[in-house]
């Protein structure tokens, strides 16, 4: 059926027109109102899953909150490289909300086709389930040990693909990504804030090939997987502005991060042969999570994380 997919889309379009204008309106960076806001996106997506309870039963329900902790928690992630990556291009402050609302636009739509795509793939052809969770244990591994994923914006493909097609401006022009004319040059430019988006989008693109499996290792209800991965990325803008500072003091978080990938890629390879309720895998994640942050909590680090 399309319809429950058009009108999730509609009103996940005009929630974030709303959020967006309403931040236009008040203060995108304070920590209190973000704050707000990460409650209102959280009680939406439980109201959600009340809402998948009554119309497809228990199961699916607890298959949707897990994923969207899971996603959420993966989601985390990301919040560091944005650090990295606003601060690698000096973006004002005042425009970083900007990048991130129309970076999550084309998030879900990346995210969509990339969920319509894979759970396609691996109802044809089995032996692909195999391979994504020998990607997530793999992934696991390799965040345990680096600590967290690794960016060079400079380094970035799109980013050199646009300087070829196009002159990009040596400096931002308010919060346009592209401009006509530029320091009495003619011609049509693009701006610092497009390169910006460019890199956020393709490093999204990046986590996805870890964060969407991890939530086809709970279910393959291509619908399920695509609310859950959804409702985290759009509650990430509020996040990022609420913790943004605090996220330097969770040192244990990325072994947390790393315990639940391998986690879900041995519940991908396993379960042809082992059946584990998904509510005792939503058991297990919160207790990590919950683990991974009190012990940031409790020995934080000594010195700073440098981004």
């Amino acid at each position: 059926m399309l319809y429950p997919w058009v009108f999730f889309n509609i009103f996940a379009l005009a929630a974030l027109a709303l959020d967006f204008f309403a931040v236009q309106n008040g203060r995108a960076g304070r920590t209190r109102d973000a704050l707000i806001r990460c409650a209102m996106w959280f009680s939406l997506a439980m109201a959600f899953a009340v809402l998948i309870f009554f119309w497809q039963g228990r199961q699916v329900a607890v298959e949707f909150v897990t994923g969207y902790l899971v996603e959420l928690s993966l989601s985390v992630d990301n919040l560091f490289l944005f650090l990295v990556i606003f601060r690698f291009f000096a973006v004002p402050y005042e425009h970083q909300y900007r990048v991130l609302f129309w970076g999550i636009l084309g998030a879900l739509l990346m995210r969509g086709v990339l969920i319509v795509a894979g759970i396609g793939l691996v109802q044809h052809f089995h032996w692909i389930f195999y391979g994504l969770g020998a990607l997530l244990i793999y992934s696991g591994i390799r965040l345990g040990f680096i600590g967290e994923h690794q960016v060079d914006p400079a380094k970035n493909f799109i980013v050199r693909a646009l300087r070829r097609l196009m002159p990009v401006t040596t400096g931002y022009s308010g919060s346009k990504f592209f401009v006509r004319d530029w320091q009495g040059s003619p011609g049509f430019y693009a701006t610092p804030l497009l390169v910006v988006l460019l890199v956020v989008e393709t490093t999204d693109l990046l986590f996805a090939m870890d964060s969407i499996p991890a939530v086809m290792a709970i279910t393959l209800n291509a619908f399920i997987v695509y609310t859950a991965n959804a409702f985290a990325i759009i509650g990430l803008r509020s996040l990022f502005f609420a913790i943004s500072e605090l996220l330097k003091t969770f040192r244990h978080l990325h072994s947390g991060l790393a315990i639940i990938l391998v986690l879900m890629g041995l519940k991908m390879i396993a379960q042809d042969y082992l059946k584990v309720p998904t509510l005792a895998v939503l058991s297990v994640v919160s207790g990590i999570l919950l683990i991974s942050i009190l012990a940031s909590v409790v020995h934080p680090g000594t010195k700073p994380r440098e981004n």
